[in-house]
C-alpha cells in the first residue's frame, strides 16, 4: 500500500477462529465485528438465539457457519461445544454481544423494578458471558481471547437505562473473575468494551434513547456521535495478540463523551444563557 510497509496482518488474526455471539441484524455491535473480523481474514462461527434467526444471520454473512443456541437454555450450552467442534479444532477468541430487557411496561422508579424482569436480564446479558466462557473452555487455545461488550460508564444513572445499569455493571465485575479463574491453568484473557451510546435496533427499543442519543452527540467534543465500526475496531483490537498486555479491563470507548458535560456551549442553554 503505497510502499510505507504497512503489514496488512497488523492484528495478527489472520486465520484465527473466533466464535461471535449476538448477530441480529446489519445494526447490531455484533455485526459491525464481524465485519472488521472478515476483513482481516479471520474465520468465523456465529451463534444465535434460536433457528428463526439463524435463517436470518446466515443470509447476513455468507459462507461462515450460524449455530443456534439459547444461552438461557443449559441443554443447549452443553451441546454447544459439539457443535462447534464440526467447523473449529480449537476457538482463538469470542465476541459476546449480548443483551436483554423487558422494557413492555416502560419505566417506573428503580426500587420498583420487578424481580423477573431484573433476573432474566441478568441471566441473559451477564451469566451468559460466564456460562459461555465455562461451556467453551475446552475448546480455547492456551491464549485466547474473550470480548464482551458493556457500557461506558455504570456510576451514571442514566433513569431510561433502567435496571440494565446495574446489569453491566455486574458484567464488568463478571470480566474481572473470570480473568483470574482462568488464569489458574491458561492465558486466556478477557476484556470489555465500554460503549458510548450507538444508535442500534436494540437501543431504538429503549424510551427516551433517541433524545439521550442526540445529547451524547452535543456532549462529544467531535460533535459527532460514537460509530458502531469504532466500537468494533476496538473488539477487534482487544482480541488480537497486538493486546496481550491488556487483560480483566473495560476499555472505554465514548468518543471523550466523560470529558466535557460541563461543555461551555451546553451549560450555557441550559442556564439560559443563550
Amino acid at each position: 500500500m503505497g510502499g510505507y510497509g504497512i503489514d496488512m496482518d497488523f492484528l495478527g488474526l489472520t486465520g484465527k477462529n473466533i466464535v461471535v455471539f449476538g448477530v441480529a441484524n446489519r445494526h447490531s455491535v455484533a455485526y459491525a465485528v464481524t465485519r472488521v473480523l472478515t476483513e482481516v481474514g479471520a474465520n468465523l462461527v456465529h451463534v444465535v438465539r434460536d433457528a428463526g434467526m439463524q435463517a436470518a444471520v446466515s443470509r447476513l454473512v455468507g459462507d461462515a457457519p450460524v449455530l443456534a443456541c439459547d444461552v438461557t437454555r443449559q441443554d443447549q450450552m452443553d451441546g454447544l461445544p459439539t457443535a462447534l467442534r464440526k467447523h473449529v479444532d480449537r476457538i482463538d477468541g469470542v465476541v459476546h454481544s449480548i443483551a436483554y430487557a423487558n422494557y413492555s411496561n416502560g419505566f417506573g422508579p428503580f426500587h420498583e423494578t420487578v424481580k423477573e424482569d431484573f433476573l432474566q436480564a441478568m441471566d441473559i446479558s451477564c451469566f451468559s458471558l460466564v456460562n459461555v466462557v465455562k461451556s467453551l473452555k475446552p475448546l480455547f487455545a492456551p491464549d485466547a481471547s474473550v470480548v464482551t461488550i458493556s457500557i461506558s460508564t455504570t456510576r451514571m444513572a442514566a433513569e431510561n437505562y433502567g435496571y440494565m445499569g446495574p446489569i453491566k455493571a455486574a458484567l464488568d465485575s463478571a470480566v474481572v473473575f473470570l480473568s483470574k479463574s482462568l488464569s489458574a491453568d491458561t492465558c486466556v484473557r478477557v476484556n470489555a468494551v465500554g460503549s458510548g451510546l450507538l444508535k442500534t435496533s436494540s437501543s431504538a427499543g429503549i424510551p427516551g434513547y433517541v433524545d439521550s442519543y442526540l445529547y451524547a452527540e452535543k456532549v462529544i467534543p467531535r460533535k459527532r456521535a460514537l460509530s458502531t465500526e469504532e466500537v468494533a475496531n476496538t473488539a477487534a483490537f482487544l482480541l488480537s495478540p497486538r493486546s496481550s498486555g491488556i487483560n480483566a479491563q473495560t476499555l472505554v470507548v465514548d468518543a471523550g463523551m466523560s470529558i466535557n458535560y460541563f461543555d461551555r456551549e451546553i451549560v450555557r442553554r441550559v442556564a439560559g444563557g443563550g
